[in-house]
């Protein structure tokens, strides 16, 4: 292996960009909702979340 072949590493197709992007895309879509759903919980729940029961 020469150094040209080590520093160009994986060429990605402009087609697998595509996809990585929209996967990345719906994996922040996905935990953004997840904060949401989490954040409006402990809003609903208010004061009650932080006292456990015995």
């Amino acid at each position: 292996m020469n150094n040209d072949q080590e520093s160009e590493g994986i060429v990605l197709t402009e087609e697998q960009k595509r996809r990585r992007r929209e996967r990345s895309i719906a994996i922040a879509l996905a935990l953004g909702v997840l904060v949401i759903l989490f954040f409006a919980v402990t809003l609903v729940k208010g004061p009650a979340v932080l006292q456990r029961p015995i």
